[in-house]
């Protein structure tokens, strides 16, 4: 059975740091690309950062960049968002996905919120 679980979210006043895990189980991690997604009420979701198989590879899309960082622990079958400097305009519900080409071998975690406020 296929699982990803996301975890450390909560709440933070501004300029905090957080940094947010997902556990995946059930479908060949070492060899998935992985990345994080994040929906601000209201908005569609959007990606945020992504890993490749190679942990070198990495991307960082819009306000992600230069504050965030993402990583992964293969034996430990977990990837790692580390958001710094936290903007209330990055309160959203955080979500992981392991990317696939073929569609139907996309993943997506349950989401865990982040609120960033005084």
């Amino acid at each position: 059975q296929v699982q990803l679980v996301e975890s450390g979210g909560g709440l933070v006043p501004p300029g905090s740091s957080l940094t947010l895990s997902c556990v995946g189980s059930g479908f060949s991690f070492n060899s998935s690309t992985m990345a994080w997604y994040r929906q601000i009420s209201g908005k569609e979701r959007e990606l945020v950062a992504f890993i490749g198989s190679d942990p070198d590879f990495t991307n960082y899309y819009g306000s992600a960049k230069g504050r965030f960082h993402i990583s992964r622990d293969n034996p430990k079958k977990t990837v790692y968002l580390q958001m710094n400097s936290l903007k209330p305009e990055d309160t959203a519900v955080y979500y992981c996905k392991r990317h696939h080409s073929d569609p139907s071998l996309q993943y997506w975690g349950q989401g865990t919120q982040v609120t960033v406020s005084s």
